[in-house]
C-alpha cells in the first residue's frame, strides 16, 4: 500500500452488495470483492458457500484516509447491514454470509468498538449489535466474475439487491438515499 493509502475490511453478506456503496465514494482507490476469516487457502466461491472454509464473504477496500476516514467507512458499512442477524444477511443465510469487521490495525479495532458501541446505544435497533470485531487474516481475492458485479451485471444485481431484501431494511432503517 502507498504511505497515504490504507486497508478496510468488511464482511457485510453477500459482496455484490457490498462493493456499490463504497465504490461511488471519494478516497476509494479500489474495492475487492473476496474471502477472509478462515482456514482454507486460495478458497472458491463454492467452497465459501459451503460453509467448510471458515471464511465470509467480505470486501476490502483501498481507500485515502485524508479523502474518507476509517470512521466514514464504519458508517457507511452499518447503513448496508442487519448488524442484529447472526445467522447471515437477508435471504443469504449461514457462515459465509454473517457481518464482521476485520481489523487491520489497533486505530481500527478502537474506532470500530466505538461505532459498534454507538450504533448500539442510538436506538436505532431494537435487537443487540451482534457484528464482531476481529483481526485481519489473509484475504483472498474472489473469481474474476464476482469483482464489480453491479457494473458487470446491472440488472440481476438490482434485481438481488431488492429481492434478497437488503433495499428495504436499509431504506425502513436508513432512509430511501441509502437504499439505492
Amino acid at each position: 500500500m502507498d504511505n497515504n493509502h490504507q486497508l478496510a475490511t468488511f464482511a457485510g453478506g453477500c459482496f455484490w452488495c457490498m462493493v456499490k456503496p463504497f465504490d461511488e465514494q471519494p478516497g476509494i482507490i479500489s474495492v475487492v470483492s473476496g474471502y477472509t476469516g478462515g482456514t482454507v487457502e486460495n478458497p472458491t466461491y463454492q467452497q465459501v458457500c459451503s460453509d467448510t472454509t471458515g471464511h465470509y464473504e467480505a470486501v476490502q477496500i483501498a481507500y485515502d484516509p485524508d479523502i474518507f476516514s476509517y470512521e466514514k467507512l464504519l458508517e457507511l458499512f452499518w447503513q448496508q447491514i442487519d448488524p442484529t442477524d447472526p445467522g447471515g444477511q437477508f435471504y443469504d443465510r449461514g457462515q459465509s454470509y454473517q457481518t464482521a469487521i476485520f481489523y487491520h490495525t489497533e486505530s481500527q479495532k478502537t474506532l470500530a468498538e466505538k461505532s459498534k458501541q454507538a450504533l448500539a446505544e442510538s436506538g436505532r435497533f431494537s435487537k443487540p449489535i451482534v457484528t464482531p470485531i476481529m483481526p485481519a487474516k489473509r484475504f483472498y481475492p474472489a473469481e474474476e466474475y464476482h469483482q464489480h458485479y453491479y457494473k458487470k451485471n446491472r440488472a440481476h444485481y438490482d434485481s438481488y439487491h431488492v429481492g434478497s431484501g437488503r433495499a428495504g431494511f436499509i431504506e425502513r432503517h436508513w432512509g430511501e438515499e441509502h437504499a439505492k
